[in-house]
């Protein structure tokens, strides 16, 4: 298994990626949703899950956009 957290310092918020045999969840992604679909492509995984824990009011969540991409569904 592999935890990762991905951390933006300018806003101070941090994401995780979660990886084991091949499945990834993806914890509050920012909107920039290409690193972690990046990631994933790393680790030949794909991304099933994303997690939104709460919500923000300091910028927009990526998790609509990833879910999309990454056909995962959403988690709140």
């Amino acid at each position: 298994m592999k935890v990762e957290q991905i951390y933006t310092g300018c806003i101070a918020h941090a994401a995780y990626y979660i990886e084991s045999n091949g499945e990834a969840a993806i914890f509050d992604p920012l909107r920039e949703v290409q690193p972690y679909l990046d990631r994933a492509a790393k680790d030949h995984a794909k991304i099933k899950y994303v997690f939104e824990t709460h919500f923000h009011a300091d910028f927009v969540s990526g998790h609509l956009d990833l879910a999309h991409k990454a056909n995962a569904r959403i988690v709140y």
